[in-house]
């Protein structure tokens, strides 16, 4: 619990069976979580058998792909504020009470690896891949007139749970690129947002999507696209929130 919320988190696995049982077991040990879902998206064999020894609940999504896990697992959570994270051992579960102290000012909070003192040694945040991921971040920051952003592939984040249904309901991206539509539905439906650093750790194991700088590159390419694509279809002036409130639905704006 935060308050008198209760708090989701949400992982996303496919090759991450030596890893998992202790992401969840971290994020249990914070004291804040009250359940956390895995979304078996197609996993290698054994993963089940390691989330079955901890409490979280596993649910399975047999669409590839981490926009398609993604929504399952934001339809799945029952908690008032939902956490996404990653089950690969990158992303501190402790770093979780950051998202959820901002998370009282609003109903978005995103993190950023870009932050030099806070990537680990060894961690898979290469020069290419930080100002690849600030330089989109800052083209999105101009083309929706946004606050600041650093870092659009970053995929620990806490969404309210009206962001949240709000955003499995307009998602249309099924593949590895779906963050930043994620985060674009949020912003351009007047959501109030901040971004906040956060530890980037070693991997463990080795990354389907940015294991190769290849492919990085290839999803940093999608990335730029659908949010060009975005930003065409999205009506002007963007929506702006007046006022912080997370009991009144936004007005409406973004992806159709």
């Amino acid at each position: 619990m935060w308050g008198d919320k209760r708090v989701s988190v949400v992982l996303m696995t496919y090759a991450e069976r030596h890893s998992i049982r202790q992401v969840i077991e971290g994020f249990f040990a914070t004291g804040f979580v009250d359940e956390v879902v895995v979304v078996n998206n197609n996993a290698e064999p054994g993963t089940s058998e390691e989330v079955a020894k901890t409490p979280a609940r596993e649910v399975f999504e047999q669409k590839q792909g981490y926009g398609h896990a993604s929504r399952r697992g934001l339809h799945e959570a029952n908690g008032d504020l939902i956490v996404l994270a990653e089950p690969d051992g990158t992303f501190l579960p402790s770093d979780i009470q950051k998202l959820l102290v901002f998370s009282e000012e609003c109903d978005t909070v995103f993190g950023t690896r870009t932050t030099r003192e806070l990537i680990w040694h060894g961690a898979n945040m290469e020069w290419f891949l930080r100002w690849g991921n600030w330089a989109v971040a800052k083209g999105v920051e101009v083309l929706f007139n946004t606050s600041h952003l650093s870092d659009v592939g970053c995929t620990y984040r806490l969404l309210t749970r009206e962001v949240a249904e709000l955003v499995a309901e307009k998602m249309e991206i099924g593949g590895n690129h779906a963050g930043p539509e994620m985060m674009l539905i949020a912003i351009t439906n007047g959501a109030r947002f901040v971004e906040i650093p956060v530890n980037y750790l070693p991997r463990v194991g080795t990354s389907s999507a940015t294991g190769s700088p290849l492919a990085a590159v290839v999803i940093g390419l999608r990335m730029i696209a659908m949010i060009m694509r975005f930003r065409a279809r999205t009506p002007r002036p963007i929506v702006r929130p007046e006022r912080l409130s997370h009991s009144t639905r936004w007005p409406g704006g973004g992806a159709e």
